[in-house]
């Protein structure tokens, strides 16, 4: 194999890697996507726990109070 076989072995070679790092990339943006997504889908479920424990425990403390009340 001559020296120019070699060059063109290596320039192919590192054609042939840029292209998988560019795919790579584009897959990493999506996945980051998705991520970010799902993060905001668990911050409106706490907020929707949270609202509806609070809810509940206003709730439990209303009914104690008016128990005490008509005791």
């Amino acid at each position: 194999m001559g020296v120019g076989e070699k060059m063109w072995d290596a320039i192919t070679t590192v054609i042939k890697m840029n292209d998988k790092v560019e795919r790579m990339a584009g897959t990493i943006v999506m996945q980051q996507k998705k991520i970010e997504e799902l993060t905001e889908r668990v911050i409106r479920l706490e907020t929707a726990l949270e609202i509806g424990l609070a809810t509940r425990s206003q709730g439990a403390a209303s009914r104690r109070a008016l128990k005490n009340k008509s005791s």
